[in-house]
């Protein structure tokens, strides 16, 4: 959890507010401006599609700064990529793209096993896959959407994951948010921990369930929350819920930080709850053969009743999966609408994850699974210990992919993205509402496509950065033995 320093908070606040001030300043004066332009060709007795307040943060904050997100990109995410260069003549307010790239050092990607890139093993058969079957089926699941790689994907990823059976969906958000309200509804009680993704939050509230929120990672609190839910039962009635269900991530996105999953499985199976565990970020990722979170903290899968998981981040694809028993995924087909009326994965696609799930088990005859998972444990375990040396402050734990640099400051965080880009490493920042208004932070994305001195010439390039913009938070380790310290960085 991040412990936000006092003077910090302050100075952050301080900083929102001015730019809050003058944002309300520039409204006032736009609003009497408007008052002499209008006409009668206005359109009177409409209410604005957008409110004043409701797009306030985006046409005074965000505007200033947009040309830090949403960066185009004219080749494969590997671990150097080339970013489209672009313009603007209003401050910001729109970009223009040019035909100038620049060559960076990608931070930024979910490209943990490098899969996203020309692969010796996928990318022919992906290619085969694509003049056979074509781009897409053109069809759902229930009509003429279902492919023999459909059905092979499905049978793969149960076998990788552990579980009965499993159902795939086109895409890894709709994966949550259309799931959710299909295993539970009125009367039902979700228990969801504080700082899981906007997917699982939009799910929670469209399934009709009450909802409740445990504090981040706490085992503890999860017990006292469900044993007060349990005791009051519903709302008004006091009737017992008709099903719980405990929603955690394996690695948190924005946290970098592994759920706390044996304690969590512990206190589920003593109240008799469901567990439904999202591993967006954690399959293939973590784990000695890739399978997740489970297999790198002992859990048992029979112990999760619901494994969901998306292609988009280790297997370099795109779409979404549930794991779970024959008879869920059973229901599933018949009762999803992601499964009823969305057009089914396109055939290339899951022919790659197909193709990355093999060569992670080693069925593509090498030992390059096994290989892409050591180094990207490395790197990431180097990555991080590097970045805490130089004094920044980074959340997550060790052998996460994700390790967010806190930033706070609003001002920090164009500062810190631009001139990373000006000296060709592409970074995330990330801010309100994607995370709390005073915790905004850079993250990092590490994958076993970049080479020790890429990330060697992305340290230097963050530290120097950091220097600049003073997001080093905590006092610098200094060498231990000078020359030799500074030969094992290199």
């Amino acid at each position: 959890m991040v412990r936000l320093p006092y003077v910090t908070a302050l100075t952050t606040l301080f900083s929102y507010g001015l730019l809050f001030a003058f944002g309300q300043l520039r409204d006032f004066f736009r609003r009497i401006i408007d008052w002499f332009k209008s006409s009668s060709k206005d359109l009177k007795g409409y209410a604005p599609i957008c409110l004043g307040l409701e797009d306030f943060y985006t046409r005074r904050l965000y505007l200033r700064i947009q040309d830090c997100f949403s960066r185009p990109i004219a080749s494969a995410p590997d671990a150097w990529f080339d970013v489209v260069e672009r313009y603007s003549k209003d401050n910001n307010k729109t970009l223009h793209r040019t035909a100038k790239t620049s060559q960076c050092l990608n931070l930024g990607s979910y490209n943990y096993l490098g899969f996203a890139a020309a692969d010796e093993y996928c990318t022919p058969r992906v290619i085969k896959s694509l003049k056979k079957y074509s781009p897409s089926t053109c069809s759902i699941r229930v009509d003429g959407g279902t492919t023999d790689l459909h059905n092979e994907l499905e049978l793969l990823v149960a076998r990788f994951v552990g579980k009965p059976a499993a159902i795939t969906f086109g895409m890894g958000y709709v994966t949550n948010s259309a799931i959710i309200p299909v295993l539970i509804g009125k009367g039902g009680l979700i228990i969801s921990d504080s700082l899981n993704h906007n997917s699982i939050v939009n799910g929670a509230r469209g399934s009709g369930a009450a909802v409740r929120v445990f504090q981040h990672n706490n085992a503890a609190h999860l017990e006292e929350v469900l044993r007060e839910q349990i005791a009051e039962g519903q709302p008004r009635t006091h009737r017992p819920w008709k099903k719980i269900i405990v929603i955690v991530e394996g690695i948190y996105s924005m946290e970098g930080e592994l759920c706390q999953l044996p304690e969590i499985i512990a206190v589920c199976k003593k109240y008799k709850v469901y567990t439904y565990l999202d591993e967006a970020h954690s399959i293939g990722a973590v784990g000695k053969s890739g399978k997740g979170v489970c297999e790198l903290l002992g859990v048992d899968p029979a112990d999760v009743d619901l494994m969901m998981g998306t292609f988009t981040k280790s297997f370099g694809s795109c779409g979404g999966y549930i794991a779970a028993s024959k008879e869920i995924v059973q229901y599933l087909k018949h009762a999803c609408p992601a499964h009823l009326y969305a057009t089914s994965m396109s055939p290339p696609a899951v022919q790659q994850v197909i193709s990355a799930i093999k060569v992670i088990l080693g069925e593509d005859g090498s030992s390059r699974g096994a290989q892409k998972l050591a180094q990207i444990r490395e790197n990431s375990n180097f990555f991080r210990s590097e970045l805490k040396k130089m004094g920044f402050e980074v959340l997550g734990d060790n052998d996460s992919p994700v390790m967010p640099i806190m930033l706070y400051n609003p001002a920090k965080i164009p500062a810190f993205s631009r001139e990373c880009l000006r000296h060709n490493v592409a970074v995330v920042t990330v801010a309100f509402p994607a995370t709390p208004l005073l915790l905004a932070r850079a993250r990092i994305c590490i994958s076993a496509a970049q080479s020790r001195e890429d990330l060697v010439k992305g340290l230097e390039v963050i530290s120097k950065v950091g220097d600049l913009v003073g997001i080093k938070y905590f006092p610098a380790e200094p060498p231990k033995h000078g020359n030799q310290a500074h030969k094992k960085v290199e």
